[in-house]
C-alpha cells in the first residue's frame, strides 16, 4: 500500500537488524535520504510473538543466515526499516512486535496517528493486498506438511472474506521463504508487466531457454521467460538460496559476486551483473551459441533495462521487430 505523509510521524529509530544501504550509499544506519522521486511502498510484518517475523525479514532483507537468527531478541513495539529495490521502488517495512500489549497499544497509544483525517485517507487508499505465511514448517513431520499446510490454507481462506489473500507454507532453513517474498515484492512493482515483455523480447532475441532476473541485494526473484516447461517447478527458489549463501560466502573473504558460469554437455547458465539493482540468469540448450556472444548479448541490453527500472521508463519494447 502507498504511504501517506501522516504516518511518516509515526516513525522512530530503527532498533532491529540493520538493512543494507542502497547501491553507492555509505555503510551505517538507515539514515539515507529518500529521493522525492522515490515510489513508496508499505509492508507490515504482523503476527504472534515467536512466529519469525524478524528473522525472515532479516534473513531476506539484512544477509542474516538461518542459524544466526537464534541470536535476534524480541521485537519492541514497532522497527522500521527502508529498503530501496529496484531503482525508485522503496519499500518501507514495519516490523510488528506479536506481544498482547504491543498489539493493544497500536490502537491507544498511537490513536492520533491512525486516525487522524482517516476519511481523506480512505478515499484515496489503495486496496492493500494480504499474503498469509504459514511459518516453521520445518517443524511439522514431512509427511504431514501438505495436508497441515492445506487445512491451514482454507482456514485463512475462509477467515479473510470478502478480502483475497495468498498462502504460502515457509521455513528459514529451505528455499521456501524465497518463493514467498518474491512472490510478494512482484506484486509491488509498478511496471512489472513492461519488464516482463521486454524480458520476453530479450530471450527471443538471444534465443535463449529462460532468462530470471534477481534483485542484486536480496536475490529474490522478480521476473522470468520460458520459451519450454521446465521440470523442476521450485527451481527458482533453489537458484535464489544457493546463489544467496554464496554470495554470503564471498562476503567473508571480502570478495564480491560479479558473475557465474556453469556449462554441460545439455546446457550452458550464465549469471551475471545486469543492472545496477539487478542480477541476470540465461540458460542456453543450443551449443553452436558460443558463450561470449550471450555474454555480449547481456551488455548490450544494459542501458535498456536501466531505463525501465525506472517509474517512468521507456514504454517501447527492446528491439520491436
Amino acid at each position: 500500500m502507498e504511504e501517506s505523509d501522516s504516518e511518516k510521524t509515526m516513525e522512530k529509530e530503527n532498533v532491529g537488524p540493520r538493512m543494507d544501504p542502497p547501491l553507492g550509499e555509505p555503510e551505517g544506519s538507515l539514515g539515507w535520504v529518500l529521493p522525492n522521486t522515490a515510489m513508496k511502498k508499505k509492508v507490515l510484518l504482523m503476527g504472534k510473538s515467536g512466529s519469525g517475523k524478524t528473522s525472515m525479514r532479516s534473513i531476506i532483507f539484512a544477509n542474516y543466515i538461518a542459524r544466526d537468527t537464534r541470536r535476534l531478541g524480541a521485537t519492541i513495539d514497532v522497527e522500521h526499516s527502508h529498503v530501496r529495490f529496484l531503482g525508485n521502488l522503496v519499500l518501507n517495512l514495519w516490523d510488528c512486535g506479536g506481544q498482547d500489549t504491543f498489539m493493544e497499544n497500536y490502537f491507544t497509544s498511537q490513536r492520533d496517528n491512525i486516525f487522524r483525517n482517516v476519511e481523506p485517507f480512505c478515499e484515496t487508499l489503495q486496496m492493500p493486498k494480504y499474503f498469509c505465511l504459514v511459518h516453521k514448517m520445518d517443524l511439522v513431520q514431512e509427511d504431514q506438511r501438505d495436508l497441515i499446510f492445506k487445512e491451514r490454507e482454507e482456514d485463512l481462506r475462509r477467515l479473510s472474506r470478502p478480502l483475497e489473500c495468498s498462502c504460502f507454507r515457509t521455513s528459514i532453513w529451505d528455499e521456501t521463504l524465497y518463493k514467498a517474498w518474491s512472490s510478494i515484492v512482484y506484486q509491488l512493482i509498478p511496471n512489472v508487466q513492461q519488464l516482463e515483455m521486454n524480458l520476453r523480447n530479450f530471450a527471443e532475441i538471444i534465443e535463449a531457454d529462460e532468462v530470471l532476473l534477481f534483485e542484486r541485494a536480496t536475490f529474490l526473484v522478480i521476473s522470468h521467460y520460458q520459451c519450454k516447461e521446465q521440470r523442476d517447478a521450485h527451481r527458482f527458489e533453489k537458484i535464489s538460496n544457493i546463489i544467496k549463501q554464496f554470495k554470503l560466502s564471498c562476503s567473508k573473504l571480502a570478495a564480491s559476486f560479479q558473475s557465474m558460469e556453469v556449462r554441460n554437455s545439455n546446457f550452458a547458465a550464465f549469471i551475471d551483473i545486469f543492472t545496477s539493482n539487478t542480477y541476470v540468469m540465461v540458460v542456453m540448450s543450443d551449443p553452436s551459441i558460443p558463450s561470449a556472444a550471450t555474454l555480449i548479448n547481456i551488455r548490450n541490453a544494459r542501458k535498456h533495462f536501466e531505463k525501465l527500472e525506472r517509474v517512468d521508463g521507456p514504454k517501447q519494447c527492446l528491439l520491436m521487430r
